[in-house]
């Protein structure tokens, strides 16, 4: 037991259902929700153009569980999506709200699909709730096994540049839950250095890294709260704006210390 999260096991489990309890409290972050599927869909968009056919697997359906998610985006691109997550709860939900798209309650660390069975993976902070290095180099294993020849992984992941999110391994997560900072578990980061090299070793040619999220979270998301629960549609659309103001950030020479989630796209070779 580790940061009060099993590595593996049943607990582990456990904590992700309770996490991915989604009707419980989801309304409160819509606007934050609004925000991040808005950043992650410019990043599908940029990464996944053109319409492919064959499969497409999305490693997490927290974003579609909690929000307008992002099948809509890989639907318009691929004949299929199908959705994973680890949490039942959520892929419940999940289920309800894309309209019937297949989904799977399983471990990306051990699919449950046969080899080259899909075109694409978008893997959208999946892997960066895991403990350790070699959780995430086991999943990048699984996500090559299940990829086509030539097909391609889109992914973000915490950013391990950042020097806030390098700040936040200093406190247990139990301190930084209690103060709101972190809403749940996250595990080992990695720098865009430190992942290219993982993904490479794994199999993958990497053909872009970069970096997503550039506003201030800690800021940001509390504010999103205050604008939705007292401010008009008008306001909260206005502060949207705003926050998608910092992306340009993504084109500086210091994008890898502002950008919370760093991205990547690679080819399975």
């Amino acid at each position: 037991m580790t940061n009060g999260i099993d590595a593996t096991g049943p607990a582990e489990i456990r904590y992700w259902e309770q996490v991915g309890d989604c009707e419980r409290g989801a309304r409160l972050d819509l606007l934050w929700r609004a925000h991040s599927d808005a950043v992650n869909t410019a990043f599908l968009q940029a990464s996944l153009p053109g319409v492919r056919d064959g499969r497409v697997l999305k490693t997490d359906l927290f974003d579609e569980a909690m929000g307008e998610g992002l099948f809509g985006t890989l639907a318009e691109r691929f004949t299929s999506v199908v959705g994973m997550d680890l949490s039942l709860s959520t892929a419940r939900v999940a289920t309800r709200r894309t309209l019937g798209n297949p989904v799977a309650s399983s471990d990306v660390r051990a699919l449950p699909f046969t080899s080259e069975a899909f075109e694409a993976v978008a893997s959208i902070s999946t892997l960066d709730h895991f403990e350790t290095f070699g959780e995430i180099a086991a999943s990048l294993r699984e996500l090559h096994r299940v990829l086509r020849q030539g097909g391609q992984l889109v992914l973000t992941l915490d950013n391990g540049a950042n020097p806030i999110i390098a700040m936040r391994k200093l406190l247990p997560f139990a301190v930084l839950h209690a103060l709101g900072l972190v809403p749940y578990f996250v595990g080992a980061n990695c720098g865009p250095w430190r992942l290219r090299r993982i993904l490479e070793q794994c199999g993958f040619e990497v053909v872009t890294v970069g970096a997503t999220l550039h506003c201030p979270r800690v800021l940001a998301i509390p504010l999103c709260r205050i604008l939705q629960r007292y401010a008009g549609d008008a306001q909260g659309a206005r502060f949207l704006r705003i926050l998608l103001w910092f992306e340009k950030l993504a084109r500086g020479p210091f994008r890898f210390f502002t950008g919370h989630f760093v991205t990547v796209k690679a080819i399975k070779v």
